[in-house]
């Protein structure tokens, strides 16, 4: 009897010890499909809170060019003529507006971002500096219909010497690089950049 209980008892052993190897095996290829791994999404997209700041900023300043002109005008008289000379100085920021952007101004297609940036412009149509005007000489009698025509010719003038194509291109090329800088601080290295047109 004594030898029997031993017989079961070895058969009871080797029969757990196989369930639990059988266990350990199944356990094994069960896991061998699934497994874990640890890495980091690069591909996070832009915010919504993010696209509301950058246009919070309003306007964005890539271009300030300070021009003067010296504007004049004659009127003949009998025996003498009056003149009128001003010298008109003025400051013109060329920018982009962020509140004219359009619906989809930016747009996230795997790593790069695209942008479309409203057009280059200016900002402030009130550029002239009139605590600064003078007149470098002036003779006769002069109303002030005559000086608003006078600082009305010196604004088409100036807007003529500074919204050139080479400034206009200048300010883009500004824009860019400035819009690149602050996106790439932001995580986006791949960015694409038009303006509208």
């Amino acid at each position: 009897m004594r030898k029997t209980i031993e017989n079961i008892r070895s058969i009871t052993i080797a029969a757990a010890v196989i369930v639990v190897v059988l266990l350990a095996v199944w356990l094994y290829r069960a896991l061998e499909d699934a497994r874990l791994e640890i890495g980091a999404d690069d591909s996070i997209g832009l915010t919504p809170t993010q696209i509301e700041s950058i246009k919070a900023v309003g306007e964005w300043e890539f271009l300030s060019v300070s021009t003067e002109e010296l504007v004049d005008t004659t009127r003949k008289r009998l025996f003498s003529d009056d003149q009128l000379v001003r010298i008109y100085y003025g400051t013109l920021r060329l920018g982009v507006n962020m509140k004219q952007v359009e619906p989809g101004w930016i747009q996230q297609r795997n790593d790069t971002l695209f942008l479309t940036l409203p057009k280059v412009g200016l900002l402030d149509r009130d550029f002239i500096d009139e605590a600064r005007t003078k007149s470098f000489f002036e003779s006769g009698t002069w109303k002030a219909e005559d000086r608003e025509a006078l600082y009305k010719r010196a604004y088409r003038k100036m807007i003529a010497h500074c919204l050139t194509p080479t400034n206009l291109s200048t300010a883009e090329d500004n824009a860019r690089e400035s819009f690149r800088k602050l996106l790439r601080s932001m995580g986006y290295q791949k960015v694409d950049i038009k303006f509208a047109k």
